[in-house]
C-alpha cells in the first residue's frame, strides 16, 4: 500500500523506513539472557496461564529464552515476548481474528526489538496494518482503514514498568526443578537399573 501503511497480511516483505516524529523516543537495550517465569509473563501481559500455554504449544508466541522441554522445566520469556503477547491481547481484545493475529505476529517476528518498538499497528477489524510514519497514520484514518490503533513503543514502556516490579530468572538458572513425585520416579529408576 502507497502511503497508506503496509497490510500485515499481504505484506511481503515488510519496509523499513524513518520514522516521525509521533514515534520518536529511544529505547533500552535488552539483556537477552533474562526472563520471566509463565505466571510473571501472564501478569505483564494481561492474559492467563491458559492463553499462554496455548499459544505457545501453536507457535503464537513461544519462549524466546527457554522452552519447555518436558515435565518439570520452565519456560522462560524475554521481555520482547512479552511485548508481543501483550500486542496480540491488545488485538484480540479489539477483535481481531487469532488468523489475523497470526499473520502480523509472523511479520513482526522479522524485525529486531528496536524496530519493534518503532511502529504503530493499526486495523479496522478485519485487518492489520503497520505504520511506521505519522503520515501513514492519518492516511490510513482518512481512508477509513484504520479503527483503533496500538503504539508498539508505548506497548513497550506499560510491560518495561511492570516488569520492574516482578521476578526475573537468570537463562542458567535452574533449568529443571525437581518435584518431589520426580524425585521417587527417579530413585526408582536408579533402583532398577542397579539392581
Amino acid at each position: 500500500m502507497s502511503g497508506s501503511g503496509e497490510s500485515l497480511e499481504a505484506a511481503g516483505g515488510v519496509p523499513q523506513r524513518a520514522q516521525g516524529l509521533l514515534f520518536g523516543d529511544d529505547l533500552p537495550d535488552l539483556d537477552e539472557t533474562t526472563g520471566y517465569r509463565g505466571p510473571t509473563a501472564c501478569r505483564a501481559a494481561g492474559i492467563t496461564y491458559r492463553q499462554l500455554d496455548y499459544w505457545a504449544r501453536t507457535g503464537l508466541v513461544e519462549p524466546g529464552i527457554r522452552p519447555a522441554t518436558g515435565s518439570g522445566t520452565q519456560r522462560l520469556y524475554s521481555f520482547r515476548d512479552i511485548l508481543v503477547l501483550k500486542v496480540v491481547k491488545r488485538l484480540l481484545d479489539t477483535g481481531v481474528s487469532l488468523q489475523q493475529i497470526r499473520t502480523a505476529v509472523g511479520h513482526l517476528r522479522e524485525r529486531g526489538v528496536e524496530d519493534l518498538a518503532q511502529i504503530t499497528l493499526m486495523s479496522d477489524g478485519a485487518s492489520v496494518y503497520e505504520c511506521t510514519s505519522a503520515d501513514e497514520v492519518i492516511d490510513l484514518v482518512q481512508g477509513g482503514q484504520g479503527v483503533f490503533g496500538i503504539a508498539v513503543g508505548r506497548v513497550w514502556r506499560e510491560v518495561e514498568g511492570t516488569l520492574a516490579e516482578l521476578p526475573t530468572e537468570r537463562a542458567e538458572d535452574e533449568a529443571v526443578v525437581p518435584t518431589p513425585a520426580q524425585d521417587e520416579l527417579a530413585r526408582r529408576r536408579q533402583a532398577r537399573t542397579a539392581g
